[in-house]
């Protein structure tokens, strides 16, 4: 397996959001793209949690933010 798929927890860790916020964003179909293996497995592919914080890059601090949107 060439990408790593990692844990809401490090997730959590990377973007600094609590895993409860984390679960809020896949239920509103916000957020990083998620992986369920099974019923009650969530994982992430890192390069793709990192793209999406990327993403919420701005120039200014009156633009909405990708939690917003």
């Amino acid at each position: 397996m060439d990408e790593e798929f990692i844990l809401p927890v490090r997730v959590a860790e990377l973007t600094g959001l609590p895993v409860g916020a984390l679960a809020q964003l896949r239920y509103m179909g916000r957020g990083p793209r998620f992986y369920k293996p099974t019923p009650k497995k969530v994982l992430y592919k890192r390069s793709e949690v990192i793209a999406w914080v990327e993403a919420s890059a701005q120039t200014q601090t009156g633009q909405t933010a990708l939690l917003g949107r």
